[in-house]
């Protein structure tokens, strides 16, 4: 007889949270969401998961709270007793990162810490496994052009310092406790539920507006700068293939292949028959005090241990992006006038 399984998602009203949790959801799991106290109000990424499981004995529960406060935390932990335990939730913003970077910290490194601690607390009692989402910004200015998990950390920004904090302390728990505890270091992943703050999204949405007539200019900043983008939707999945493996190991999630923003722009302008040129400006306000130039993520050991690999490239990334983009843009009221 199967057992179900119960999964606890940190940060599940974020971009990658209502991915994992629709995936958990399909595979019989029971999920708990906690949800920042402040995003109570901005939950409309994962309501639609709420709403049809409400007459179905409800499969998913959230609550409120946040990884800082450490007490709590444990004490949902404890209660909930989590089978997994998935950590998404940071402040995973890198420019706002140089603007508030105590609270960076607060949330990306001692909220890990918390959530770690939380963890050990309940493997005393039953065995639980858990995965902290880390990020490619950890290599900042890397030594190798495809950056791996033996390639050194060189973090350029707070946030990639916050994340460096946070995979050494899983580390940590996982030889010093016997905790099944890794690390996913995921390369850039997007998708339509991506806030519209972060610039794949910024380009996806002005470009459909642009071409809606409700909006004319985007204003950017570093244009050169490469990335390695995926999509949120395949990553999930790799983590949690990482939990199901038989060892604690850390994997690298990525593509393997880096494009410019100008190459994404491209992509997503070129897909509306527009020329990103004649709309683009750049903007010094956007440009980063220190910024990794090129990250490349070599996700070899992924596909050879687990069998994971992207399945959705850039081009069809953006195109699936701007798709959403134009039905949200139709939305948007004909007497809008066009804005910079």
């Amino acid at each position: 007889m199967n057992i179900t399984k119960t999964a606890l998602i940190t940060g599940i009203a974020g971009q990658d949270g209502p991915y994992l949790a629709e995936l958990l959801l399909e595979k019989g799991y029971h999920v708990h969401g906690l949800v920042r106290r402040s995003s109570s109000g901005n939950t409309q990424r994962i309501d639609h998961l709420c709403s049809a499981l409400e007459s179905s004995g409800g499969q998913i529960r959230l609550h409120h709270g946040d990884l800082t406060e450490g007490l709590a935390l444990r004490e949902l932990v404890l209660d909930v007793k989590p089978d997994e335990i998935y950590n998404l939730a940071a402040q995973s913003h890198v420019q706002i990162s140089f603007d508030k970077p105590v609270y960076t910290a607060s949330v990306n490194a001692i909220g890990a810490l918390n959530v770690l601690e939380a963890a050990r607390q309940l493997d005393k009692l039953k065995p639980t496994r858990i995965c902290q989402a880390c990020s490619s910004e950890m290599f900042g200015d890397a030594i190798e052009t495809a950056q791996n998990e033996q390639t050194p950390f060189r973090p350029r920004s707070p946030y990639g310092c916050s994340k460096v904090f946070a995979f050494h302390q899983t580390v940590n728990y996982r030889d010093a406790h016997d905790l099944f505890a890794v690390n996913a270091i995921l390369f850039n992943h997007e998708s339509p539920r991506r806030g519209e703050t972060f610039v794949t999204r910024k380009i996806t949405r002005a470009a459909a507006r642009i071409k809606l007539g409700l909006q004319d200019k985007l204003s950017l900043g570093n244009l050169d700068a490469k990335r390695d983008w995926g999509f949120a939707g395949d990553y999930v999945e790799g983590m949690w293939q990482m939990l199901q493996h038989d060892q604690p190991e850390d994997f690298v999630l990525a593509t393997g292949i880096a494009h410019t923003i100008r190459q994404f722009l491209d992509f997503a302008f070129g897909y509306l028959d527009l020329d990103w040129t004649e709309h683009v400006e750049t903007d010094p306000k956007y440009l980063r005090a220190s910024e990794a130039n090129l990250l490349r993520g070599d996700a070899s050991k992924a596909k050879q241990i687990l069998g994971w690999e992207a399945s959705t490239n850039c081009r069809e990334l953006a195109e699936l992006m701007v798709d959403h983009d134009l039905e949200l843009s139709r939305t948007e009221s004909v007497t809008v006038q066009p804005t910079t």
